[in-house]
């Protein structure tokens, strides 16, 4: 069953920027929807692939192309998988901004007819946007979600565990080591913690429990698992030394300096991350450095690296705490779903 179209926001790195372009600005900028709406948004670095009522459609700098007969897309920036009724094939993504693409797949798989489970899962294994393309997983491992980093991997059970697999030099896998792991391991540290969501930075992990915690763990450089970065902090005063610091608009914690707090660069097993206000979560998502959440009310967090302005506050400061995206709340805007590219994060939301 197709998501519920809505208004789709977006903010931070734009297809426009991507190309050398001027961008549309520090956003939320809307995405241009038909009368059939947006329903899905599978976002790359320099694209992104929406559904409408019409189908699937890429979108770049300046074009927009329809890819007819296909319903899921996985994007990359050197290739683009593509998910239809019967079967699955990936093409170079230059092909495939040309739209209804043409040339012989890299890659193709044809699939049966059984119900369907989101990409990256695929009948037996699941697809990646680079080579080999497709990869089996254990007869042990019944995976409902499987979610990609840039060199990891978490699949979601259907018990509500969760699995591990690939890199871990920045402790993204979650098992207290920094060693990579060749086949999916289950995540011990929430072993009898059902979860509902799973999500993967390019070196950092997150997942959502049946009853609304969110854990994190992995790499937090930029505060991207909203700990105390070192890095954010040095840049902090760095900024405040030179008289360019904003520190009305930062939390007490924030304005600390490097020497009185205890830095967290990599944070090896699940951490459970304390919301304001003891908020519950009902959706996460992570960027390449950065990650967002929407609470049970509606309302969308978002912390770590914030260059692009890709957080929704209106700059570019970066933030190793999570802090709620105002613009939103103050349009009355109720956020149903986030979706974070490397750069960007997109959001549904109901208008009042």
């Amino acid at each position: 069953m197709a998501a519920p179209a809505g208004v789709w926001l977006a903010f931070g790195f734009s297809p426009e920027e991507a190309a050398g372009e001027p961008g549309p600005g520090p956003g939320p900028w809307r995405l241009e929807a038909g009368p059939e709406g947006i329903s899905r948004v599978w976002p790359a670095w320099s694209y992104v692939v929406v559904e409408t009522g019409a189908g699937l459609e890429v979108r770049s700098a300046g074009l927009r192309r329809r890819l007819p007969g296909w319903a899921e897309a996985l994007p990359s920036e050197t290739h683009l998988v593509l998910r239809g009724a019967a079967a699955a094939g990936a093409w170079r993504r230059a092909a495939a901004l040309d739209g209804a693409p043409r040339d012989e797949p890299a890659w193709s798989r044809a699939l049966p007819p059984q119900p369907r489970q989101p990409l990256p899962l695929l009948p037996g294994g699941f697809a990646t946007p680079r080579p080999p393309f497709f990869t089996a997983l254990p007869a042990g491992v019944r995976a409902r979600r499987l979610v990609l980093g840039t060199e990891h991997a978490l699949a979601l059970g259907a018990a509500g565990e969760v699995f591990t697999w690939g890199g871990g030099r920045h402790g993204q896998l979650g098992h207290g080591l920094l060693e990579s792991e060749l086949q999916p391991r289950l995540v011990e540290a929430l072993a009898g913690v059902p979860m509902q969501a799973v999500a993967a930075g390019g070196w950092h992990s997150a997942s959502v429990s049946e009853a609304g915690d969110l854990y994190v763990w992995g790499w937090n450089e930029s505060g991207q698992l909203a700990l105390p970065s070192k890095a954010l902090a040095e840049e902090r005063a760095r900024d405040e030394d030179a008289g360019t610091g904003s520190t009305e608009l930062m939390p007490r914690r924030e304005q600390q300096a490097p020497e009185d707090a205890a830095f967290i660069s990599i944070q090896a097993f699940p951490a459970l991350l304390d919301l304001p206000q003891d908020l519950e979560v009902s959706v996460v998502s992570c960027g390449s450095r950065h990650t967002a959440v929407v609470t049970r009310g509606g309302e969308l967090y978002t912390w770590g690296w914030g260059k692009y302005g890709q957080l929704g506050h209106g700059n570019n400061i970066s933030s190793d705490q999570a802090r709620r995206v105002e613009h939103l709340v103050a349009k009355g805007l109720r956020v149903e779903e986030v979706v974070c590219g490397p750069w960007t994060t997109y959001v549904r939301v109901r208008e009042p």
